[in-house]
């Protein structure tokens, strides 16, 4: 499915031309298995949950496990660890945690906890293969009507060493920082999903802007916004993402729903995918993955609001959904390649974060892909 949702196409400020080779459409061919942690584990005086982002290194197979606890039970870190696959047959037969690391601040100390300024809640984590170092996505935080005491701390995407010490963190655009009024990015709709490159480093912000529109609802989509830099820091361009209506309506009509991008993983330099989350009441989750690209999408990092002028959108192509797999599907917000199988095949790792709740579950899905990088 193709999906295009723009306005009429008046002049395409497109990114620059890069010479790619020509890819067959990114496609799932088989599920591998799944794994779980069980709820509540314990490893080295923490408590493993909450696990929003994964990545591994090519290079010495290593797994790297965000979790976006504040504090609940310990500071902002991250774990590492084994996801071990039969290369041969391809099935995936096993989860182990080997290490811990809490991520600290350029003076050396841990970020605060949820509710005080300059917290951290982390969403995404990459490992870099180009600089040997990590980069994480931080959503930041802000008050809301809801949350009227809820402080400022801003979102970023930052680098850190693999001991989770500070090395430098990406200017932020002036459109997506995050304010005391209905301006920027609403509350939970900061950076979401990261994605690494030779060539750039991308995040995307997980819904619209007060300015780019209200939130989804069954009955209409709405706009995240994707940002891409430099490998050396400077902000190059930013798109907008088309989000879906909601799969299905509240069940009271009244009930809440969260909807909006949960994690983007790099395909090659203009394509990546995208998971689509949706938490509906009375229905629970739902979660899709399509492959986006940003070739002939309008760079719209000046413009303040998307409903006037035209624009072009980044493209939407639906992958799986993947409610197909597991059902019911969980809380799914991570996802990274894994180890290349004996027969071409590459494999894709997508989690969920469980919330620390027990009604809801640490997992980890495999697939074989073809048309991966």
């Amino acid at each position: 499915m193709e999906i295009a949702v723009a306005c009429a196409v008046v002049v395409s400020l497109a990114p620059p031309a890069v010479a790619e080779p020509r890819r067959e459409p990114l496609r799932i061919t088989r599920f591998l298995g799944e794994q779980r942690i069980p709820h509540m584990t314990r490893f080295a005086g923490t408590v493993v949950g909450g696990l929003s982002g994964i990545d591994r290194n090519p290079a010495t197979g290593a797994w790297y496990f965000v979790s976006d606890d504040r504090w609940r039970y310990n500071p902002a870190r991250f774990y590492t660890g084994r996801l071990d696959f039969d290369r041969a047959t391809g099935d995936f037969t096993g989860v182990r945690i080997t290490g811990v690391t809490t991520l600290t601040r350029e003076d050396g100390t841990p970020y605060p906890a949820y509710g005080q300024p300059d917290s951290a809640d982390p969403e995404s984590i990459r490992f870099d293969s180009w600089s040997g170092r990590l980069l994480w996505g931080d959503e930041g935080d802000r008050p809301n009507t809801s949350n009227p005491n809820i402080p400022i701390s801003q979102a970023a995407v930052r680098g850190t060493d693999l001991q989770g010490r500070y090395i430098r963190e990406f200017p932020t655009p002036t459109n997506l920082r995050l304010t005391n009024t209905e301006n920027g990015p609403r509350r939970n709709f900061g950076f979401e999903g990261l994605a690494v490159t030779a060539r750039s480093i991308t995040a995307v912000t997980e819904g619209p802007r007060y300015e780019d529109g209200p939130v989804p609802t069954a009955e209409r989509g709405a706009v995240a916004r994707l940002t891409v830099w430099k490998r050396e820091g400077q902000v190059r361009a930013q798109y907008a993402y088309p989000l879906d209506p909601l799969p299905a309506a509240p069940n009271p009509p009244t009930g809440q729903s969260d909807s909006g991008v949960s994690e983007i993983l790099a395909v090659d330099e203009r394509r990546y995918l995208a998971l689509e989350r949706s938490w509906i009441e009375g229905v629970g989750y739902r979660v899709k993955l399509y492959e986006i690209d940003l070739r002939g999408a309008t760079d719209v990092l000046g413009r303040q609001y998307l409903g006037g002028e035209p624009y072009r959108p980044v493209t939407k192509r639906l992958v799986r959904d993947l409610g197909d797999f597991r059902p019911p599907v969980q809380n799914l917000e991570s996802m990274a390649w894994g180890p290349r199988l004996a027969t071409g095949e590459c494999t894709l790792v997508i989690g969920s974060d469980d919330n620390f709740d027990a009604r809801e579950a640490t997992q980890f899905m495999a697939f074989g892909v073809r048309g991966c990088p």
